[in-house]
């Protein structure tokens, strides 16, 4: 049975760790390096709302179906670059999603990503031992669509009128997940994708 806790990880280039107050004006700056809040199809906090959304995210820590991690650059003085969650944990079946995902636009593109998914992988699968975990995403979100789709996992389908975006629209919902028989050929491709060098 899954035991989702608190806990650090890094893989030397970038390191998340578990999302605290402290963290508010950090995780405000990475949101308006691109104005990210202002893209519908993200849950990026708003700047008059980062201190509402770091408490919401630990209220949900709390409930025991969320943990929250913020996403710090060790390549660039410790910088603080955005978020990232575990998210629908059911210890039951061992089961979680990850998701809550957003950047600094200056750090899209780059190793983070891959280097964030591979330390949550490598923790679910091998640590907490997780039968599957998920990703969920708007259906108008073709880039974060295309991001999941890299990381190996399968696409299950698309629930319609699913989840209120901020603008109050009805978004359909992307479902997306990886089984822990799928995690060794899919842990393989990560690590190549990591260490290859970049254009």
């Amino acid at each position: 049975m899954l035991n989702v806790q608190p806990v650090t990880l890094t893989d030397g280039r970038i390191r998340l760790e578990p999302m605290a107050l402290a963290h508010v004006d950090a995780l405000k700056a990475a949101a308006a390096d691109g104005q990210l809040w202002n893209i519908r199809v993200t849950s990026v906090p708003d700047p008059d709302d980062t201190r509402g959304y770091v408490e919401r995210a630990l209220a949900m820590r709390a409930q025991g179906n969320r943990l929250p991690f913020v996403v710090v650059d060790l390549e660039n003085h410790d910088r603080i670059i955005g978020s990232t969650s575990y998210h629908d944990i059911v210890p039951a079946i061992d089961r979680l999603e990850i998701g809550w995902t957003w950047y600094a636009k200056s750090t899209q593109r780059s190793h983070v990503n891959t280097c964030a998914k591979l330390l949550l992988l490598v923790h679910a699968f091998e640590t907490l031992n997780a039968k599957l975990v998920g990703w969920r995403t708007d259906n108008y979100n073709f880039a974060s669509q295309k991001a999941i789709e890299r990381l190996g996992a399968r696409k299950d389908g698309v629930l319609r009128h699913h989840a209120v975006r901020r603008d109050g629209t009805v978004r359909d919902t992307v479902m997306y997940s990886l089984t822990a028989g799928e995690w060794p050929e899919v842990k393989a491709h990560l690590l190549h994708q990591q260490n290859k060098p970049r254009s």
